[in-house]
């Protein structure tokens, strides 16, 4: 894969690692520390790192996802042009994320390891900022619409 030297920069695994970790952070915010499941923590940071997408995130958790969706049919196509290719770097970013304890692995889902990770949303830049925030708001919201099958159907995505 030809990259960009920023792609390179937000596709790196501490990064999206990092988004996986905010996806987590943000579940957990919502559902009182329950295990995210897996392909939440990677939608929400495939999802986050697309700009056409990062920037129609509703600005309140009472957003229907259907509604959402309709609204913003872009985001249904950008879904199934990129969200493959995309999971295929926030995997690394997962599994680094969890090799350093920033996540724990259980058996039905994703918990967050004491310690590394801040709850406090910093950056180098506002890009990085904006793109973590999003990945807490999709951990938090995600889940909300309904089981997570009708959630990747709606997506467009193959778990």
């Amino acid at each position: 894969m030809d990259l960009s030297r920023e792609e390179r920069v937000l596709y790196n695994p501490a990064f999206t690692g990092l988004l996986c970790t905010r996806a987590v952070q943000g579940h957990a915010m919502q559902y009182e520390g329950a295990a995210c499941p897996l392909p939440v923590a990677v939608v929400a940071a495939v999802m986050a790192l697309q700009p056409s997408i990062r920037s129609v995130l509703p600005g309140t958790m009472k957003t229907g996802l259907m509604k959402w969706l309709d609204t913003n049919e872009a985001v249904r196509i950008a879904m199934s042009r990129n969200a493959a290719p995309i999971a295929g770097v926030v995997r690394p970013g997962l599994l680094f994320a969890l090799q350093v304890g920033a996540l724990r692995a259980q058996g039905n889902g994703l918990s967050l390891a004491a310690g590394p990770t801040t709850k406090t949303v910093k950056g180098a830049t506002q890009q990085t900022i904006a793109i973590q925030n999003a990945a807490l708001l999709l951990g938090r919201w995600l889940p909300s619409t309904g089981s997570l099958s009708t959630v990747l159907t709606l997506l467009g995505v193959k778990p």
